[in-house]
């Protein structure tokens, strides 16, 4: 499949949603890897981003780039694993050729051993997110490999956003996939818009969502930084799956935004600057990382009370330069920059 067409036919801006937790909140994905792959991983583990982007070299020599939703290595006690994990909106016939180049290129770039004559590469543990599905959704899919000497298979299993109720994700602790629990309600939007009485009951659940996470927030079971991503990657799916609907989009859209933040610029400043005072400049460098977030979620917050959704989708997206996004801190009298 020609690059482009691929990229536009893939690239949504769920996959910009799913990769922005994954960078930013990939702690959250150890209790999928527990429920999907049957791991152990009790949080403590060090979760390793490594790089989406992959080269195909060409017969004519030319090189196909490849861009997948999410590579990383698990670092644990019991040893490392490398993962990898696709998002899909809905069923694709192509997905498992992908899967398969995709696996095939990742073990070559980064487990393949070469020892004399034997090249040994070792395929990551594949999964694919399923927003939308139906009953005749398949619960893993299989890649078989058939060699001259004989044949092996793996399987990749379908994790499918419908199967998780409310309930279940917070049980779970599968907080990575509360940003896209609108799906399981897709089909009841447009009756929900015309219907005072369903758009209630639909708010309800957001209203239970940010009080759980409220909740989660103030025990540490997840951190303030978490919680704030959960919420604004929430508001951007309800935001573009909702967008025929505007009801809908302005009622549970607003439950995301909520009231004014806990966490004000100015004193989230002011605490980098003496934690870093306090405890050297190393850790104060790494806190003026978290700072620089935090900035980011407080103008996400503006642009999202304003109704902008362009402009937040800009910013999320990584279209918004250095220049501009000065500019609008200033404007936001975010920082007193």
């Amino acid at each position: 499949m020609n690059t482009k067409l691929e990229e536009l036919l893939t690239n949504t801006p769920y996959d910009d949603v799913f990769r922005t937790l994954v960078n930013d909140c990939r702690e959250l994905l150890l209790p999928l890897l527990n429920e999907v792959f049957g791991e152990h991983y009790t949080g403590d583990e060090q979760v390793i981003l490594s790089a989406n982007e992959h080269f195909l070299n060409k017969t004519d020599g030319q090189e196909d780039k490849r861009v997948t939703d999410t590579t990383f290595l698990v670092v644990g006690k019991d040893g490392t694993r490398r993962y990898h994990w696709e998002c899909q909106a809905v069923s694709d016939s192509t997905i498992l050729l992908r899967l398969f180049e995709y696996d095939a290129q990742i073990a070559l770039d980064n487990d393949g051993v070469l020892d004399g004559n034997v090249l040994t590469v070792t395929f990551p543990h594949t999964a694919v997110l399923y927003l939308r599905s139906t009953p005749e959704t398949a619960d893993r899919m299989t890649i078989r490999l058939v060699t001259p000497e004989g044949e092996t298979a793996y399987s990749v299993p379908v994790v499918k956003m419908q199967s998780f109720s409310l309930e279940q994700i917070f049980e779970k602790k599968l907080f990575f996939l509360l940003p896209f629990y609108i799906f399981n309600r897709e089909k009841e939007l447009p009756e929900c818009d015309r219907d005072a009485a369903r758009l209630e009951k639909l708010r309800e659940e957001f209203v239970y969502i940010r009080r759980h996470l409220d909740s989660l927030s103030e025990k540490k079971q997840v951190t303030e930084f978490q919680k704030h991503a959960i919420i604004d990657m929430t508001a951007k799916v309800i935001a573009n799956l909702s967008s025929r609907y505007q009801q809908v989009c302005r009622e549970v859209g607003g439950v995301m935004i909520g009231k004014t933040l806990e966490y004000e610029a100015k004193t989230i400043r002011n605490q980098g600057i003496k934690i870093g005072l306090e405890q050297g400049l190393e850790q104060g460098l790494e806190q003026g990382k978290n700072l620089g977030a935090r900035y980011y979620q407080a103008l996400l917050k503006c642009l999202r009370e304003e109704n902008n959704i362009d402009l937040m989708n800009r910013l999320i997206d990584g279209d918004v330069g250095e220049d501009e996004m000065e500019q609008l801190y200033r404007r936001y009298g975010i920082g007193d920059r």
